[in-house]
C-alpha cells in the first residue's frame, strides 16, 4: 500500500467520475465499479484535492475553513486520501 503524507500530491484516477448533489459527492471508478460516498466535509476535501493536489495545501485550506485542531484535520485528510488510494480512486502524482 502506498504511504501518504503531507508531502504527497494526488490526483483523481483517470477512470473516476465524480457527481455532487446537495453538498455531498459520490466517486465512481468506471474501470472497477468501485464507488465511494463523501459527506459534506469529505466533499470539501475532494474539491481541495482537485484544486491543489498537494495534501499540505489541502490541510492548510481546511484549517482556514473549519474550526478544528490542525492535527485533527491533518489526520482526517491523510485517512481519507489513504482510503481513496487503496480503492483506486486517486493516484499519487509523480
Amino acid at each position: 500500500m502506498t504511504e501518504v503524507s503531507l508531502q504527497t500530491a494526488v490526483r483523481a484516477s483517470d477512470d473516476v467520475v465524480v457527481r455532487e448533489l446537495d453538498g455531498e459527492a459520490v466517486l465512481l471508478n468506471l474501470a472497477s465499479g468501485m464507488y465511494f460516498g463523501l459527506d459534506s466535509v469529505g466533499t470539501r476535501m475532494w474539491q481541495l484535492i482537485e484544486r491543489h493536489r498537494s495534501l499540505s495545501a489541502v490541510v492548510a485550506a481546511m484549517c482556514d475553513e473549519f474550526d478544528a485542531p490542525a492535527a485533527t484535520i491533518e489526520q482526517d485528510v491523510l485517512r481519507l486520501v489513504s482510503q481513496l488510494v487503496e480503492k483506486g480512486l486517486v493516484v499519487v502524482a509523480r
